[in-house]
């Protein structure tokens, strides 16, 4: 059995949350304090009200995501907030969420887990400024397009959406998972000619096309399914006894 506070600690000094900046509305760390011995984790993308009533209904104690309870800003306690609180704390179970921290982690994360998923085993290098950071990796590689179509499609379990905006033979890739396609423009500027993303706006596929670069949108939330799932394993790992469970609760976005 483990203890709540223990795996808070680790979890925080493994993806070192002090130094690396985020929104000030994901709140990362323990949002909700519950039972101080462990015994199962449940990891999902969202904390919201359908995956916090499957974590009790699988009796976990923990729940760690990528995006907390705290998404909207200060607000009023009540509705769908009051309900997941409420049911949380009925069931005893700890909230724990990280944000940019788990996107960018060099082994837990989720760009880390994206390229791990297509085959890319080593290699990549840190890209794109933002707050005094990297925000994603990029690798050299040599694939036609349409075979890094397949092999990204295969990583994240679902078609993916695309703007064949460059060149058919992919030299170099860039990932930065979630919601990236409106910084393609300093994207196309870093060298790369293919940029996989979760999201981006409407006018980020024409701006691909006129800016000569690829463009894969694989999900916002297939692309954020690694990380909340290596931070689970690495806790079973490190605290034996403890098992995990992931609840898959797709958006389509």
């Amino acid at each position: 059995m483990a203890e709540l506070q223990q795996l808070v600690a680790s979890a925080n000094e493994w993806l070192d949350l002090e130094a690396v900046p985020d929104y000030p509305q994901a709140l990362n760390g323990l949002q909700l304090e519950g039972k101080t011995e462990l015994r199962k984790v449940a990891a999902a993308v969202d904390a919201c009200l359908p995956v916090i009533e499957q974590a009790c209904e699988i009796e976990a104690d923990l729940l760690v995501v990528h995006h907390g309870l705290f998404w909207q800003g200060a607000q009023k306690i009540e509705g769908a907030l009051y309900q997941k609180l409420k049911l949380a704390m009925d069931h005893g179970l700890a909230i724990y969420s990280a944000h940019i921290p788990l996107d960018v982690h060099p082994e837990l994360g989720n760009s880390v887990g994206l390229l791990r998923a297509m085959g890319i085993e080593a290699g990549e290098e840190s890209f794109f400024p933002w707050k005094g950071i990297q925000l994603g990796l990029a690798a050299d590689v040599s694939w036609s397009f349409e075979d890094l179509l397949s092999k990204v499609s295969g990583a994240v379990g679902s078609p993916v959406h695309s703007c064949p905006g460059g060149a058919s033979q992919v030299k170099r890739v860039g990932v930065i998972t979630g919601g990236a396609g409106s910084e393609i423009f300093d994207i196309a500027a870093t060298g790369i000619d293919t940029f996989i993303t979760g999201e981006g706006p409407h006018w980020s596929y024409t701006a691909a096309e006129e800016l000569g670069i690829n463009l894969v949108y694989a999900g916002h939330y297939a692309t954020e399914t690694f990380g909340v799932k290596a931070l689970a394993e690495r806790w079973c790992r490190d605290f034996p006894g403890l098992t995990w469970e992931f609840i898959d609760h797709p958006t389509g976005l």
